[in-house]
């Protein structure tokens, strides 16, 4: 599906992540497509609960692993609510398959998409197209009796052809951006949430040096904030933004 806004009203977009570095990037990613919004972000399970049942969102990009009430056990009523896409790190086949059955509609692996085939998972939702990473090893073919997706483990790479999405995985070569070695370092504690001054604690070198570290790594990845520079760094932005 080309990249391109679709028409009728933007598709609303729940974030439920507990780093809230990861939803500034998600939410600036996802507001700059005049088809997509995001009516709502939420750090664990419980507030995306009480945000989706005010809110009915078109959609919840859910993580698995939050603090209090995590992804997997919210899930089962996110999904009576919205189609729910797991958007987290986890990538265990064992945790994949349990969100799938437990009514998840995809399970997308930060640092393993593009920009592109995020927006297009989001979009496909819109026409109940399942987005699953065909790395895992999982395939997920349709129950006649649910609108849910069983899980079944794939002999294959090969994803069900029915489906239109086929996330390959793409695990990012952060080289590609150019950093030195010290600037990935910066740069993986940004993603963390981190300050200036912790990174700089954590480092031992002033604050200062780490201005000057985060100006090079801006440069160097096409960003002017933080959050820009965590959607490129995650893989969630990597065709997205400008570079």
């Amino acid at each position: 599906m080309p990249d391109q806004a679709l028409p009728g009203p933007p598709l609303r977009v729940l974030v439920a992540d507990d780093n809230p570095v990861v939803r500034a990037g998600l939410t600036a990613l996802l507001g700059g497509h005049p088809d997509l919004e995001v009516v709502a972000e939420a750090a664990n399970g419980e507030e995306a609960l009480r945000s989706a049942d005010r809110l009915t969102p078109d959609v919840v990009l859910l993580d698995v692993r939050m603090p209090g009430t995590d992804g997997l056990t919210a899930l089962p009523d996110l999904a009576r609510i919205a189609p729910v896409m797991m958007l987290t790190y986890s990538r265990e086949p064992e945790v994949v398959a349990e969100a799938l059955r437990r009514g998840a509609v995809g399970y997308l692996v930060h640092g393993e998409f593009t920009a592109a085939e995020l927006i297009t998972a989001v979009r496909e939702v819109r026409y109940a197209k399942p987005t699953v990473p065909v790395s895992l090893g999982v395939s997920y073919e349709p129950n006649e009796s649910s609108s849910h997706l069983q899980p079944s483990v794939a002999q294959s790479s090969k994803a069900h052809p029915g489906f239109a999405a086929r996330l390959h995985r793409r695990v990012p070569n952060r080289l590609d951006f150019g950093l030195s070695s010290r600037e990935v370092e910066v740069m993986d504690l940004i993603a963390t949430g981190m300050s200036n001054r912790q990174i700089a604690a954590t480092c031992f070198i002033s604050e200062k040096t780490v201005k000057n570290h985060i100006n090079r790594i801006f440069a160097k990845l096409h960003s002017t904030s933080r959050s820009e520079a965590i959607a490129h760094w995650l893989g969630t932005a990597r065709e997205g933004w400008s570079r």
